[in-house]
């Protein structure tokens, strides 16, 4: 298999001299070239993975993933040897009907990952080593979706589905149910309106860090004081937290800052410049709680786990016989 991801991604290095071109390769191994994302959506079959090199991609609003695609970048983050950079989307992934059992891995999205329609759910989706602005599940059965080693920049509505959260940094989390929330790092908090998921009483806003029911929370760090709205069946336990002893066994940091907490907090942005592994009194927990404990933040680069053109030098004019010179180097995750 990972002489086929070779070939694949040489094949398409070859095409990359004037232009971002796009692998789509089907579950049989057949590889077309596509122009745009757009094209590469309509033309792939179900099952197929849309390989997207590093550079730019635009998705029109009204492009709708209704097939079980596999979208697989080299990583959202500019700061790696792949040859171009970063697989940055501009606009958002919208996953409906057709499109359960779809992944998103390694890219940089503008916008939002759309999850079903007000009528058709869609399960079982897999977002991994992305940087996005928020998930937004539109229908309440889509169940299964599994999020991983991502940074979440906006609050993320779950519509009562069953997600499972580890390793992110995440904004905030709202309506998940049944679900698991472990090793995060929550950095603020959202605003809902009275009458909103259960609130009554005096107060037009309330702040909160994660709305769930019936779901494990451990594990977590969370800068934010806002309040966690827990339903009822909810297990909370050994989250990090500033000032609010949220369920068993917290570590309450108090008046600790967290630029003595982190190895660079930055200031708390959701970005891959800030580095939340946990030093001095707090190293003892770095293996245990936030995005470095549990199942483990364990590659920082947030490289997806393909081959990448590492080097690629394109001849400016043809040889004698009429061949164009093209010498890729390409290095296996």
């Amino acid at each position: 298999m990972k002489r086929n991801l070779l070939l694949a991604v040489a094949f398409l290095a070859t095409f990359t001299a004037g232009a971002q071109n796009i692998a789509v390769v089907s579950p049989n191994n057949v590889t077309t070239i596509y122009q745009t994302l757009d094209e590469a959506i309509a033309g792939a079959d179900n099952g197929c993975i849309v390989y997207l090199p590093g550079g730019g991609f635009r998705i029109k609003e009204e492009t709708l993933i209704d097939k079980k695609l596999t979208i697989m970048g080299v990583s959202h983050r500019g700061d790696t040897d792949n040859a171009d950079g970063a697989t940055v989307i501009g606009g958002n992934l919208n996953f409906v009907k057709g499109a359960s059992g779809s992944a998103v891995v390694g890219v940089y999205l503008s916008g939002d990952i759309n999850v079903g329609t007000a009528s058709d759910s869609v399960v079982n989706l897999t977002v991994r080593y992305c940087n996005i602005n928020s998930i937004q599940v539109k229908h309440p059965q889509s169940s299964g979706m599994v999020v991983n080693q991502s940074y979440l920049r906006n609050n993320c509505n779950f519509k009562g589905c069953n997600a499972r959260l580890e390793n992110n940094i995440i904004h905030s989390i709202c309506d998940v149910n049944g679900g698991f929330i472990s090793n995060n790092v929550i950095v603020n908090y959202g605003s809902y309106r009275r009458g909103q998921y259960g609130f009554s009483g005096s107060y037009d806003i309330y702040s909160c860090v994660i709305i769930a029911y019936n779901t494990m929370i451990s594990n977590n760090i969370l800068f934010s004081t806002g309040r966690l709205l827990q339903g009822s069946g909810c297990q909370v336990s050994d989250n990090m937290v500033k000032s609010e002893n949220w369920g068993d066994n917290a570590v309450v940091l108090g008046g600790a800052d967290w630029n003595a907490v982190f190895e660079k907090y930055n200031g708390g942005a959701i970005s891959p410049f800030s580095k939340f592994h946990l030093v001095g009194d707090y190293k003892q927990y770095d293996n245990k709680i936030g995005i470095y404990g549990g199942t483990g933040f364990k590659d920082d680069t947030s490289l997806a786990p393909i081959p990448r053109i590492v080097s690629k030098k394109v001849a400016e004019q043809t040889d004698g016989t009429g061949k164009l010179k093209i010498e890729v180097t390409v290095k296996a995750q």
